[in-house]
């Protein structure tokens, strides 16, 4: 997705936010033939200017058309459970961030342990899924919060509400990701595709 996708991608997720909040129509456009096709995708909201997580929320699997996967994810990340619902009175304090996912992979190992080779901080998000619980980081958040490759596998655990060393289990599935990142600088503002490694 090049640039100018991405500012569409993000307008778009903050048209819908705003909407919903104000409890106004969810815009409908035609955003393009990308936006028709199916792609995963995160929206994530952070306070301005302090850059606090205020929520995110996505459709992790190429399940729909972009477009809509971008209308649920913009909408429930207005009301992500972990913080109270987004407020009309936030919208001109906060920063909307799109991350459109690419297809999930299974990562194939003998041994547990090699998942700490295979793993690249900087490159890759993390699933873990076991039985029936599911965890998943975006490639960004080891980044940010500067942890290394098992600081991230357990705190994808913890994310599964699993034990953090879940991923020693055989029985446990580890997917990696890759994402491009398009987010505002300030609220409303340009838009610019953000390097995953800082």
């Amino acid at each position: 997705m090049n640039l100018e996708e991405g500012e569409k991608a993000v307008k778009f997720a903050r048209k819908v936010i705003e909407a919903y909040v104000k409890q106004d129509p969810i815009p409908k456009e035609d955003l393009g033939s990308i936006f028709r096709e199916k792609q995963g995708v995160f929206v994530t909201i952070h306070t301005y200017p302090s850059h606090m997580l205020r929520g995110c929320i996505g459709i992790p699997e190429p399940i729909m058309p972009l477009q809509d996967a971008l209308v649920e994810a913009a909408t429930s990340a207005t009301r992500d459970p972990r913080f109270p619902p987004l407020s009309e009175k936030e919208l001109d304090d906060i920063i909307v961030e799109v991350t459109i996912l690419t297809p999930p992979k299974l990562l194939d190992v003998v041994d547990p342990k090699e998942y700490l080779s295979k793993i690249k901080i900087g490159r890759d998000g993390l699933i873990i899924r076991k039985g029936s619980y599911s965890g998943l980081l975006l490639p960004q958040v080891p980044v940010e919060e500067n942890w290394d490759v098992e600081e991230f596998l357990a705190n994808t655990c913890m994310k599964a509400w699993l034990p953090p060393d879940a991923w020693l289990d055989r029985d446990a599935k580890l997917y990696t990701f890759s994402g491009q990142i398009f987010t505002e600088i300030e609220p409303r503002g340009r838009i610019e595709e953000k390097p995953l490694h800082g």
